[in-house]
């Protein structure tokens, strides 16, 4: 146990300096770097100066130590040695491509840099010296600067590094400092980061809070409902975010007019904490100095709860150090808890003895006939917390530090460990027991910077150091405890550098081979996709796009989007009163239905365009009507897009899998190989020589239809002929049915029917080369029709079958000339593999760009954006799904009752703006048709498929939408 006695004052500090020491230049202090501290060989002639912009001698010494240290990590996790290629610049294109900047100490960055060198090769830059970077006047942002940067460390797969110079400089679309108090780079990285253009992850004056320990506990306990330690403070002169008084349970703030004459106020305010029952059983009380000066430099003084006279001279004398939003701290030292105890006995083995914890966990005696423990352990729980799509925090992390008990535990005086090895040490050895222990360590942590959000959403943006700053992860370092009977993880302190670097220590970043499952997601995975979306959202703002075909209800989010992104948005529409009219920067009245002139069209719009002085950065469709307009619009103005060619392949059902047939390779597996026979129907003369050529039964439907509105499955020749009679009387023009393609005729096509479950695949091609891919499971089918009924995402295929799904769907659009675009292709995966059902040259409909962003992130809009502005979407290469989501199509035809009562439009709204369901509304009125598409999808989320499922057949039972000419179990039954 801890001895007062022989250690009255613990040094608790993150480094090794006294309560007068400095920290290095980016730390807040000035001199020299150690010398000496790295053991290895690597180069040492390499290029660090950087031209234009030279430093001192200090600067280059410090940019030597940062250089060496780099090569020292590298090197103990068994990755090669930087490259030098600065004599040969980089170009580049400047303006036009992600740049993700950190400026800091290697070995805190190491895990987001090597993360980011996988997920955006290339693009992640390590800066080692301020001077490698440069703030220029941004042109429209009187107040605000560009980032330029001239030089860098970047980073590769496979952890490879080069040292690179760019000439032009690049634009940083993300820039993230290690901040520090005091002089020299400090200040300058502090000055770098404040009131940029571009997305910054980090400023000094958002570090002032997150480290103000007296604010956050105060936050943490009001807003995020997470245990701190109680704690008695002393503010002089207090910011105006903290309150004054009783801020919470066991958090009191008392604040101070003056720095003497405050020993009556000090020994009344103590002696009623001491006594008070928010310390429990507290046994010690530490006294300590809080505020941005003494941060990393303090003396922690540990005294017994029972001398108050010594408390109060501590607390006095510390007073006289203050300055103006300072504060002394007394705080209760975490009780020890035995266990097993009354509340809590379900985390205990049995047999287990009497077990204790302080600051983590800490053996009394060793178990009968069990392992033996090391005796006098404490335990220091460290967490990651990223903030991702929709301001969302996600626990990416849990390191653990296990040290003896009689010495306090620092991040770098112990080694890190997973939850699991460090609870087994003290005796928590079962998963059920450790389940318990990390989902409440989870909440509390996910809670903490969910709370911190709220506070920077309510800042002005000189209070946060610029528009673009935001905190996008957090440190959070926990004690375990007992709070109210039950075992609960206490937030100590927040931090961000401290737990990145435990958590990269435990992903093996340090040593060979790997610690944990080489599959297990980075810690700093969650941080770098969500720097990949801000610079995306960077680089598209105030572009200037022209929209072809404003589509129906199921695309009002594309307006929201678009100003949620600051995309500049001109509309070409047939409808004088689409309601996107009012919503666009400049419409266009065009009739854009008849798509047999889509060439002469393409040349009058790019007329129009050019008569009204628009000056656009892209043109991109969403709508399958419009899709051969937009790219021959495209090829008039000169912008990006698949050939014309291409996109009227793919639009044409038969002459895709015609053209695919055909397509032997090399290379192989070739595109023939997914390929399905076919015959194009243009009279009733050709459905006679079509079935002698298409193996029956086969399914017919329109050439250039949508929805499946006219797909069915016919058995024979009679049901063929009958089936092409109907479609060509019922459906012969757009009148008929708008927005299915009736415009470029009513052609049809029979094809084979293929055995196998449905799928579709949703990919991101640029150049032609695949960026992100996203593979959904359909549910059967009500035959003889094949609209829509149920969908699962992620995938509940084996990867093996996902990867031939995905390299199918990528090979099929290859083949048919698709480089650029995001592209929906569906399939049935058969015994013989992947078979193209067809291609949709256009961003996945219905709800599956809704389900992407939610699960992944990843928003199929945008990346259509900036493949139409000819920029490369910043995308993780391998984008990892946050859950699950299980959904049923709701028809008129067979829910008109529950969609006009149980289920009405309202209802469903309602639930889902709880959080109950995901709701997708495809059509505006509830008008029964023959030839029918869903009027609306309704899905939930869940951690796992099966929750997912039963939670969704749980409400259509309750709402009505299951019943029995539409059994919802049965459409579900693929996804168990």
């Amino acid at each position: 146990m801890l001895s007062l006695e022989q250690h009255p004052e613990w040094d608790c500090t993150l480094g090794s300096k006294d309560l007068d020491g400095e920290e290095g230049p980016w730390g807040g202090g000035s001199g020299l770097p150690p010398t000496g501290c790295f053991p290895g060989s690597w180069h040492q002639d390499v290029g660090l100066d950087c031209k234009g912009s030279p430093e001192g001698a200090e600067g280059q010494a410090w940019t030597f130590y940062y250089y060496s240290l780099l090569q020292s990590c590298l090197q103990q996790a068994g990755l090669p040695e930087t490259q030098d290629r600065s004599q040969v610049p980089r170009t580049g294109r400047p303006g036009a491509e992600v740049t993700l900047c950190i400026l800091g100490s290697p070995s805190t960055f190491l895990p987001v840099l090597l993360e980011g060198g996988v997920q955006s090769p290339g693009n992640m830059l390590l800066c080692l010296s301020p001077a490698w970077l440069a703030k220029v006047a941004a042109p429209g942002h009187p107040d605000e600067a560009s980032l330029l940067v001239s030089k860098a460390v970047s980073f590769h797969p496979g952890g490879l590094t080069f040292l690179d110079e760019f000439v032009p400089p690049r634009h940083a679309t993300y820039f993230l400092a290690g901040l520090g108090l005091g002089s020299g780079h400090g200040r300058e990285a502090a000055e770098l980061a404040r009131n940029l253009t571009c997305p910054t992850g980090a400023s000094v004056e958002l570090a002032r809070l997150l480290e103000d320990r007296l604010l956050m506990r105060q936050l943490l306990s009001q807003q995020g409902g997470v245990a701190v330690p109680a704690t008695l403070a002393f503010i002089y002169k207090p910011p105006g975010l903290l309150q004054g008084g009783d801020a919470s349970q066991g958090l009191r703030l008392v604040e101070l007019s003056g720095k003497e004459g405050q020993e009556t106020l000090v020994k009344e305010e103590v002696g009623a904490f001491l006594h008070s029952k928010a310390l429990g059983d507290a046994l010690q009380v530490a006294v300590k100095l809080s505020g941005w000066r003494w941060r990393g430099r303090q003396v922690l003084r540990l005294h017994p709860r029972v001398e108050q006279d010594t408390v109060v001279d501590t607390v006095l004398a510390l007073l006289e150090k203050l300055e103006e939003e300072e504060s002394v701290l007394v705080e209760a030292m975490c009780p020890c808890a035995q266990l097993p105890f009354p509340g809590e006995s379900h985390l205990c083995q049995p047999g287990l003895g009497a077990w204790w914890l302080c600051a983590g966990l800490r053996p009394l005696h060793l178990p009968p006939g069990g392992p033996s423990p090391s005796p006098e352990l404490t335990v220091r729980i460290c967490t990651v917390v990223c903030r991702t799509q929709g301001d969302r925090p996600l626990l990416s992390k849990v390191v653990c530090g296990v040290g003896r008990g009689d010495r306090p535990l620092r991040h770098h005086n112990s080694l890190p460990s997973t939850l699991e090895v460090a609870l087994a040490q003290c005796g928590l050895g079962e998963a059920a027991q450790v389940a318990v222990v990390r989902q409440r360590v989870k909440a509390a942590a996910e809670a903490a910077l969910a709370a911190v959000l709220a506070l920077e959403a309510g800042l002005s943006a000189e209070q946060r150091g610029g528009r673009r700053a935001r905190t996008d992860f957090l440190g959070v370092d926990f004690a375990l405890t007992v709070v109210d009977r039950e075992l609960t993880p206490v937030a100590l302190e927040l931090n961000g550098g401290l737990c990145l670097e435990a958590c990269g220590a435990l992903e093996g970043l340090w040593a060979a081979p790997r610690l944990g499952p080489a599959a297990e997601e980075a810690a700093a995975a969650p941080l770098v996709e969500t720097m990949l979306r801000r610079s995306a959202r960077c680089l598209m703002e105030g572009k200037q796009l022209l929209v072809v075909g404003a589509g129906g209800v199921s695309k009002k989010f594309v307006w929201e989007a678009a100003r949620h992104y600051g995309l500049k948005l001109h509309l070409v529409e047939s409808d004088p009163n689409h309601f996107a009219s009012q919503l666009v920067q400049t419409f266009i009245h065009f009739d854009v239905t008849e798509h047999r002139r889509d060439e002469e069209n393409a040349r009058l719009l790019a007329e129009l365009v050019r008569a009204r002085g628009l000056k656009l950065d892209g043109c991109f469709s969403y709508w399958d009507d419009c899709l051969v307009l937009t790219a021959l619009l495209c090829q008039e103005l000169g912008l990006p897009c698949s050939p014309p060619a291409a996109m009227c392949l793919a639009k044409q059902k038969s002459r895709t899998q015609l053209h695919l047939l055909r397509s032997h390779g090399p290379p192989w597996p070739a595109p023939s190989l997914h390929a399905v026979a076919c015959c194009p129907l243009g009279s009733e003369a050709d459905v006679e020589r079509a079935v002698r050529q298409v193996p029956l039964p086969g399914v017919m439907k329109l050439e250039f239809g949508a929805g499946a509105v006219g797909v069915r499955l016919v058995e024979d020749a009679p049901q063929c002929h009958e089936h092409f009679s109907r479609i060509s009387r019922d459906l012969q023009g757009e009148a008929d049915h708008p927005g299915i393609g009736l415009g470029w005729g009513n052609a049809m096509l029979l094809m084979e029917f293929v055995e196998g479950t449905e799928h579709d695949v949703d990919l991101v091609v640029f150049g032609g080369r695949l960026l992100a891919a996203f593979v959904s499971d359909n549910g059967p089918t009500r035959l003889p029709g094949f609209t829509e009924t149920a969908a699962c995402m992620p995938t509940g295929l084996a990867p093996e079958q996902e990867a031939q799904l995905v390299q199918a769907a990528f090979r099929c659009c290859l083949g048919c000339g698709l480089l650029d675009g995001v592209f929906n292709v569906e399939l049935k995966l058969t015994g013989a593999g992947p078979r193209l059902i067809e291609i949709n040259p256009r961003m996945g409909g219905f709800y599956l760009r809704d389900w992407i962003l939610e699960l992944y992130g990843v928003d199929l809009l945008l990346a259509a954006a900036m493949v139409a502005c000819g920029l490369q979407p910043a995308l993780p290469a391998h984008p990892r799904a946050r859950g699950h989501i299980v959904g049923v199509m709701c028809l008129v035809s067979q829910h008109l009752q529950a969609l006009s009562s149980t289920a009405s439009r309202e209802t469903l709204q309602a639930l889902h703006d709880q959080g109950l369901l995901r709701l997708n509304l495809l059509e505006e009125a509830l008008v029964p048709g023959e030839y029918e598409e869903p009027y609306c999808s309704v899905a939930c989320a869940g951690p796992s498929p099966t929750e997912a499922r039963l939670r969704l057949l749980g409400l259509c039972q309750g709402l009505g939408i299951d019943g029995p000419n539409y059994p919802v179990a049965h459409f579900l039954s693929h996804f168990k």
